[in-house]
């Protein structure tokens, strides 16, 4: 069996007296779609911001491909390989949004490139991403799909073993969250791991592989979609007793 891509190890985070996640363990393994779920106040973003490095866990490890991260500095798992998009899209409204992947792109290069190149390369993601009519738009031109998939295509700049998803169906329709759901399968096919952090239950359940869920920062179940459908636990926690 391969050695995962992702272990969360005991993680601990607390704010104040407030106590966000209590021991949460959590992997993934490469080329993997895991489902984070949980209702609101679970410990899902704290979760992800501990991943990405956004909050250091007062204890507990984060390993990513076999070496301990927990104290890495944010830019630096971005460099490695973990990227994460935001609830709340925040691009560059001055620039174009081709101009806005080449900031990703240019930062992401092991060797340092010229703009063209970068811009090059921004256009051919806009294209798999399925946006490319947009590249020199500014982003307050968009939809909130097109906005939405502009996110996936800036954390495609940064070259991502591991895609961290949050909540990036939120406010859209069916046919939109189809669209979106489309765009994540032809990139894990290309071989990008994928933890998706969702409400919107339909997307989750047709996406993951395999479902972890959380509750006021403790992990309350895991398994394949069927089996936390099927969940007495889980069930009680989202219709209550």
């Amino acid at each position: 069996m391969s050695q995962p891509l992702l272990e969360v190890q005991q993680v601990f985070k607390n704010f104040g007296g407030f106590a966000a996640l209590s021991g949460v363990n959590i992997y993934v393994n490469p080329g993997e779609r895991l489902g984070l779920i949980g209702p609101n106040g679970s410990g899902k973003t704290t979760m992800i911001n501990c991943i990405s490095g956004l909050l250091t866990p007062e204890k507990g490890k984060i390993i990513f491909e076999g070496n301990d991260i927990t104290q890495m500095t944010p830019h630096h798992r971005a460099r490695a390989g973990i990227m994460r998009t935001f609830q709340i899209p925040k691009p560059f409204n001055s620039m174009t949004v081709v101009e806005n992947l080449c900031i990703p792109l240019e930062y992401a290069a092991e060797h340092k490139t010229s703009l063209s190149v970068a811009e090059e390369e921004a256009r051919k993601i806009l294209t798999l991403i399925g946006i490319e009519a947009l590249g020199d738009l500014k982003p307050t031109g968009l939809t909130q799909v097109d906005m939405r998939k502009m996110e996936l295509a800036r954390s495609l700049a940064g070259r991502p073993k591991l895609l961290i998803l949050d909540e990036v169906m939120a406010g859209l329709s069916g046919s939109e969250v189809d669209e979106i759901l489309e765009i994540l399968f032809k990139l894990n096919e290309q071989g990008i791991t994928i933890i998706m952090i969702e409400h919107v239950m339909r997307a989750v359940l047709g996406f993951s592989k395999r479902i972890s869920v959380l509750n006021t920062g403790l992990n309350i179940a895991e398994g394949t979609p069927d089996e936390i459908l099927n969940n007495p636990e889980v069930e009680k926690v989202y219709l209550g007793e």
